[in-house]
C-alpha cells in the first residue's frame, strides 16, 4: 500500500500578515484615502506632484478639507505610522 499523507488546511505564516501592525480598523476616509492612492499607482503616477494632481481630482480631500498639496500629503502619509 502506498501511505497517503494527511491533508491539512494551509496556514498563513504571522509574518505575512499584510496588517499585523495594526492596532485598528481603518476609518472610512483612510479606505477611500488608500483606494484611491492605489487608483493612481495603478495609473502609472509614482511622482508626488502627479499623484497629489490625482487626489485633487478624484478625491478624497485632504483630511482638513482643503484640496492636496505635497506638503500636506506628506504629513499625512507620516500620520499612521507615528
Amino acid at each position: 500500500m502506498i501511505p497517503i499523507a494527511a491533508v491539512t488546511a494551509p496556514t498563513t505564516a504571522t509574518y505575512l500578515e499584510p496588517h499585523q501592525a495594526r492596532t485598528r480598523k481603518p476609518t472610512a476616509y483612510e479606505d477611500l484615502l488608500g483606494d484611491s492612492i492605489e487608483r493612481g499607482f495603478a495609473a502609472g503616477l509614482h511622482e508626488l506632484d502627479a499623484l497629489v494632481d490625482h487626489l485633487n481630482r478624484a478625491g478624497p480631500l485632504g483630511p482638513d478639507g482643503q484640496p492636496w498639496t505635497p506638503a500636506s500629503f506628506e504629513a499625512e502619509m507620516a500620520r499612521p505610522g507615528a
